[in-house]
């Protein structure tokens, strides 16, 4: 009996994206499906025994839209997949299309909430993103009800697809991809504490005020700040290269996840401080569940849902995200009381290890291809 194949489609997303290939293509691969990646990549290749056929790399959005994905489409139509999956927005005009044509299943699996993002989106002028908005949600509703699956990454996302019975398979991180802490843990400079944040680096993730917040530590507890990611233009890099505090800082640009992981092995606490947005409030940062598992104690947003896994399993300090002042005080804290620090990182592991890892998303999404009649 020949393996059941899926073809994973994305023009969006690089091929070594942590959820699409470490997490989801990896996870079907082990359980047995016959596994092909198609995104923008320079070769082709078989990596982890996931096949990559690559789409040539673009960076203009209409382009991207338009005329490649018209191009993924004629190559998955050719691959025969009796399952189709994908997470992009902009394929759902292709994933229909795929399924009215090739007769199979199709899967569409949402990583955010696009009608709240379009109202802040900064190229889309004010007046239309609210109608933009409307009209997307609408459009996402009405496409995504001829889909065989729903998969989402919150319960937030989920209330979208109330309909469908929307699979929530978090983004949580697969512990092993991440070093084994502390045992891994690098030799630490005592007398430096290593502050690390990854991810965009924007006005709303808090970045100013976190960085802001160093000018009011003790001098004699000297701080260095671990900043990793790409910046959200030009113009708020050079905002935050002129903060006096910004000598404590240590950029280091976008970094593959072996990298990322690696550079965790050099820190003492993480930071994930993003502003009172609502679209922040209800989303479920994968870096968070990534510093509590390399055992870093964290400080994080005071949002209500975090509340519950930063104070109720005791690993971090929950801060007002636009109050340097606040930041500073739980550094000095987490600063002055070291013991503690390493508790809270032990019990963040702890934490993933029996709730938040992906190992149980991994067989929401199996148990959703079975019931698909596509089991291997």
């Amino acid at each position: 009996m020949s393996k059941a194949k899926v073809c994973i489609i994305t023009t969006v997303h690089p091929p070594f994206d942590t959820r699409i290939f470490h997490k989801q293509a990896k996870t079907l691969v082990e359980a047995g499906y016959d596994v092909t990646l198609i995104a923008q990549h320079d070769k082709s290749e078989t990596v982890e025994g996931i096949d990559i056929i690559p789409l040539p790399e673009l960076r203009n959005r209409f382009t991207r839209i338009f005329g490649l994905s018209w191009h993924a489409f004629c190559i998955a139509r050719k691959q025969n997949a009796d399952i189709y999956h994908f997470p992009d927005p902009e394929l759902i005009p292709v994933g229909a299309l795929l399924k009215l044509v090739t007769r199979a299943r199709a899967i569409y699996d949402v990583h955010e909430d696009v009608s709240k993002q379009i109202q802040r989106k900064g190229w889309v002028p004010g007046p239309l993103r609210k109608p933009l908005a409307r009209i997307y949600s609408f459009a996402e509703t009405v496409a995504s009800r001829i889909f065989d699956g729903v998969v989402v990454a919150t319960e937030s996302i989920a209330e979208n697809f109330d309909w469908n019975e929307a699979v929530v398979a978090h983004n949580y991180p697969r512990l092993e991809m991440l070093p084994n802490f502390p045992e891994d843990r690098d030799e630490q400079d005592e007398e430096t504490t290593t502050l690390i944040y990854v991810g965009g680096i924007t006005k709303n993730r808090g970045i100013k005020e976190a960085i802001s917040a160093l000018s009011s530590l003790d001098e004699n507890k000297p701080v260095r700040f671990n900043l990793i990611g790409k910046f959200q233009n030009s113009s708020f890099k050079e905002d935050i290269q002129a903060l006096s505090e910004y000598e404590y800082v240590r950029f280091f640009g976008w970094l593959d996840p072996p990298q990322v992981y690696e550079n965790f092995k050099k820190a003492d606490i993480g930071i994930v401080s993003l502003h009172h947005l609502p679209r922040y409030q209800v989303a479920l940062p994968v870096k968070m569940f990534e510093y509590m598992a390399s055992s870093l104690p964290v400080i994080a947003s005071d949002f209500s849902l975090w509340r519950d896994i930063v104070e109720g399993n005791d690993c971090g300090i929950m801060v007002d995200p636009e109050s340097p002042e606040e930041i500073a005080e739980a550094l000095e804290y987490l600063i002055d009381n070291p013991q503690q620090a390493k508790e809270m990182g032990e019990n963040g592991r702890k934490a993933v290890e029996e709730k938040y890892s992906w190992d149980s998303e991994g067989e929401k999404l199996l148990a959703l291809y079975k019931s698909l009649g596509k089991d291997v």
